[in-house]
């Protein structure tokens, strides 16, 4: 990879994914405090719901207009333009987003009775259907901050609203507020967040400016959008309505613990998945690109099984000093859910020469059949193995999904996956067969074990590492 290209690739990775990061951070520091202010794992897995409620809903509602809009925006340059783009947008997103709170509502008893396995929790399906209300609506207000590139802002309001949540929902945690502490607080901070932007960004939402053939088009963009949304909700959050039927809502709850520690590696995803597209799309003509790519993917790879064999042997170790009672149960999911975002991150980076060539449905297909087997594996694992069953069946959806996308590719020649990246996707594996069946236990021989793989990578990419040195001794020397 050229040097320059190499400089663009990190930048990117770095800059744009800070502000998404950000926003994870707080909730991961104040985790152990909320789980200690709840009396059991019970609450924390109708918090869990809850958020799964408003992703599922939102997506439907949003319908795939924010891709759209922001597609559509650099269409032209004309001002008047895009201000229609946004006011059409918005005016198709608040109806839709007030239908499908609407139809929350009606059915409020039937679909607590769905999620949370009670009508009793009706209150809290009303917090969720405004939820799903207003976070529908901020997706397009909040989109000319980030279309203008406002960095500085997107960094600032995304590291207070969780700071802002958690200042309210603290306080009605310490008064036993357990059911409702963490989503009425959601709900609030995305509200005042949700103002704040549309103060900053009144000026491009108009209902005078709405354009119903701009609606048209960019439904036309959209709504092809919506199965790959559905199937990222179906990879990101039936686990929990699975849980919860077979096990309980007690068990999602310990199981969103897990997963919520797991999400450090959405930092890496997160930072990838901002800076990757606009790469991607730079580099697209290079005369090298599918080579360009394709050591991209491997190199994100091994990054990626380097991190989990590092993390796996502490599993325990981190849960025991963190949490408390059941929760400490969590650690069992944590490596497959810790592996699976970055999986993601593998697929995204090859699926997206689909785009390049402009022939996308490829990419649904292969996501439906990850997201299938997901949904078949949930169904046959969690009542053999629990909670660990389901976090296994994610995993293994986001395998199948890498593994069809990539074979689909190399025969349309536009991915390279070489025989060392085949070793080190198998020296993975051996190391999570040996650490669950043998080694789970054992920290010490699970450390070693770690170790050795590591050193195993060292060697099969000691070209790579020497480079780096080399660049790094460099750049040393010359300060």
């Amino acid at each position: 990879m050229a040097v320059s290209r190499a400089k663009l690739f990190i930048e990117n990775f770095l800059v744009y994914g800070l502000g998404s990061v950000m926003s994870k951070i707080v909730p991961l520091i104040m985790l152990p405090i909320v789980t200690r202010l709840m009396p059991n794992t019970f609450y924390y897995g109708l918090s869990d719901i809850s958020n799964i409620v408003v992703s599922f809903g939102s997506s439907i509602a949003v319908m795939g207009m924010y891709d759209a809009m922001f597609r559509m925006f650099f269409d032209k340059e004309d001002l008047g333009y895009k201000k229609e783009v946004c006011s059409s947008a918005f005016s198709f997103v608040f109806f839709s987003g007030l239908v499908v709170a609407v139809v929350l509502l009606v059915f409020k008893g039937l679909c607590s009775q769905l999620f949370f396995s009670s009508e009793k929790y009706s209150q809290l399906l009303t917090i969720s259907a405004v939820s799903v209300f207003v976070s529908t609506i901020s997706s397009i207000i909040i989109a000319p901050t980030r279309m203008l590139n406002k960095r500085k802002i997107f960094l600032v309001t995304n590291t207070v609203t969780p700071i802002l949540a958690y200042s309210i929902s603290i306080p009605m945690l310490m008064h036993k507020m357990y059911v409702t502490a963490l989503p009425l607080a959601g709900l609030v901070s995305s509200t005042i967040i949700l103002g704040i932007f549309y103060v900053l960004n009144t000026d491009w939402f108009s209902f005078k400016k709405i354009n119903k053939n701009l609606i048209k088009e960019m439904l036309k963009l959209g709504i092809p959008l919506m199965p790959t949304f559905l199937l990222y909700w179906i990879f990101n959050s039936c686990d929990r309505i699975f849980i919860a039927k077979y096990l309980g809502n007690a068990q999602v709850g310990i199981y969103g613990i897990g997963a919520r520690v797991a999400s450090i590696s959405q930092f890496i995803y997160v930072a990838f998945a901002n800076g990757w597209q606009y790469f991607a799309f730079s580099t697209m003509k290079s005369d090298d690109q599918v080579e360009l790519t394709s050591n991209i993917f491997e190199y994100l790879g091994v990054i990626s099984f380097s991190a989990i064999l590092v993390l796996t042997p502490f599993s325990d170790i981190i849960f025991r000093i963190f949490f408390k009672g059941d929760y400490v149960k969590g650690a069992i999911v944590f490596p497959y859910l810790f592996l699976a975002p970055l999986l993601l991150m593998l697929y995204q980076t090859e699926g997206n020469q689909f785009l390049v060539i402009k022939k996308t449905w490829p990419g649904t297909l292969i996501l439906t059949v990850g997201a299938v087997a997901n949904v078949v594996f949930n169904y046959l694992l969690i009542p053999v193995l629990g909670i660990e069953g389901s976090a296994l069946a994610t995993l293994i959806g986001y395998i199948m999904t890498v593994i069809v996308c990539s074979i689909v590719l190399q025969r349309m020649k536009l991915i390279i996956i070489s025989k060392r990246f085949l070793g080190d996707c198998a020296i993975t594996g051996v190391f999570f067969v040996f650490w669950r069946i043998v080694f789970n236990k054992n920290f010490v021989l699970s450390f070693l074990l770690s170790i050795f793989m590591i050193f195993c990578f060292a060697f099969m990419y000691k070209k790579e590492l020497l480079f780096i040195k080399n660049k790094i001794c460099g750049f040393i020397k010359s300060k």
